[in-house]
């Protein structure tokens, strides 16, 4: 699937489309303009296609429904959904439900699932675009690190009927959802790589919840996004750790290595659940990260809607970061540095392993020579544009240099970040 000759698209406004989708598409805009609406978003059809596709109905605790309520009415206000986009979002919505359905009965048929301790889990959090994939691939290397890989987390529960808990079945379908992106949005993988069998962000553990970021990383919902970022966060948080419990009693590993730029936003929360994680943080000129990532949410947003506004998105987004960014900062003032180590995106692309090294020795473990041999290896087959050049400019989306060095002007002198 790698493409390195390929150059991402700059018409953010005019998403590919192969003529299949196009036609689908089409199709469910002149149903809807029949006044027939041929995929419903509503609670009440999410809900029964869930309990139908386990012949499960007990969910535990439903205090799920409240957000799950505020996410819906904003896609039906605000997302401009396509008719692929709908299909989409049905099919991960049926399946969040189905996933708390299935967790709900293991932990009621084993609660030792509940009863484990995890081990202190490293975390990497940062800006996008600063290096978290790469670092996370790297530290997911080593034989003892236990990471979330990307079919864990689209079917994080294991088929209890299942001979082998449904491992195949689980790993074929992210696999076909892998190639699915890639012939719908090509472009994607030179931008982001998402690959069934790699480590894979555990932000999509906390969707599990209702939430997340991970609704407004692939289409407009302002208002509920608004609403998550107001809220205790914490139900959400204790959630992605039972699941990462059970994860763990289906395949033990020594520690997780996590990672999510999702973090930055709820530090206090992340360190009260895990009030012994090891945090690295990462950092890059955000001249270059910021419109990357609004780069990145023009060609998700694409996959789902027909009309995607460059400028909206960079004005969303920006803002966005910018709010991750001070938070994370006045967290890092109040709790101090002791459970940080800081590492420089420039520093990693220049000598990666004296930084592995230097993450070793703050989490207090050795680097054996077998996970460092894993970690070569994998860098010298996961080479930067195998997929492809990304490309992405400031203008694009609206953005001033000078608007955003004022706004991040102490995030920058407090990490040494240079100008790119």
């Amino acid at each position: 699937m790698t493409n390195p000759s390929r150059v991402t698209s700059l018409q953010y406004d005019k998403p590919y489309r192969p003529w299949p989708i196009a036609a689908l598409n089409a199709l469910g805009a002149g149903l809807c303009k029949l006044g027939l609406e041929p995929v419903s978003l509503k609670e009440a059809s999410l809900i029964a296609a869930a309990r139908k596709k386990t012949g499960l109905h007990d969910f535990g605790d439903e205090s799920f429904r409240v957000p799950m309520r505020i996410l819906l009415a904003s896609i039906e206000e605000e997302a401009r959904l396509n008719t692929l986009g709908r299909i989409i979002t049905r099919q991960r919505l049926v399946s969040t439900l189905a996933t708390r359905l299935r967790a709900q009965e293991l932990f009621d048929l084993h609660p030792e699932i509940l009863e484990q301790e995890l081990a202190p889990p490293v975390v990497i959090v940062g800006l996008p675009r600063t290096g978290t994939t790469l670092l996370h691939r790297l530290l997911s290397s080593d034989p003892d690190n236990r990471f979330l890989s990307s079919w864990e987390a689209s079917n994080p529960v294991l088929e209890r009927r299942a001979a082998d808990g449904g491992r195949a079945t689980r790993m074929r379908y992210a696999e076909v959802a892998e190639r699915g992106l890639a012939y719908i949005a090509p472009d994607f993988f030179a931008v982001h790589p998402v690959e069934a069998r790699a480590p894979e962000e555990e932000v999509l553990l906390l969707d599990y919840a209702f939430m997340s970021t991970v609704p407004e990383s692939t289409m407009r919902v302002p208002s509920y996004a608004s609403w998550v970022a107001e809220q205790d966060n914490t139900p959400a948080y204790e959630y992605m750790k039972k699941l990462l419990k059970l994860l763990q009693w289906e395949r033990p590993g020594k520690r997780w290595v996590l990672k999510t730029p999702h973090h930055q936003e709820f530090l206090d929360t992340l360190l009260n659940v895990f009030p012994d994680a090891k945090i690295i943080h990462t950092h890059r000129d955000p001249i270059k990260t910021i419109p990357s990532f609004c780069s990145m949410m023009a060609h998700g947003y694409g996959v789902f809607s027909d009309e995607v506004d460059p400028l909206e998105v960079g004005l969303d987004r920006s803002q966005k970061l910018i709010y991750q960014t001070k938070t994370s900062l006045a967290v890092r003032k109040r709790r101090g540095d002791e459970q940080f180590i800081d590492v420089s995106y420039y520093d990693m692309i220049t000598d990666p392993m004296k930084q592995i090294r230097r993450i070793y020795d703050f989490i207090g473990i050795p680097l054996t020579p077998e996970a460092e041999e894993q970690m070569m290896k994998w860098q010298k087959t996961n080479k930067q544009g195998k997929h492809g050049k990304h490309l992405y400019r400031l203008e694009d989306f609206g953005l001033s240099r000078e608007s955003l060095d004022a706004e991040l002007a102490e995030y920058r002198e407090r990490f040494d970040v240079p100008h790119e």
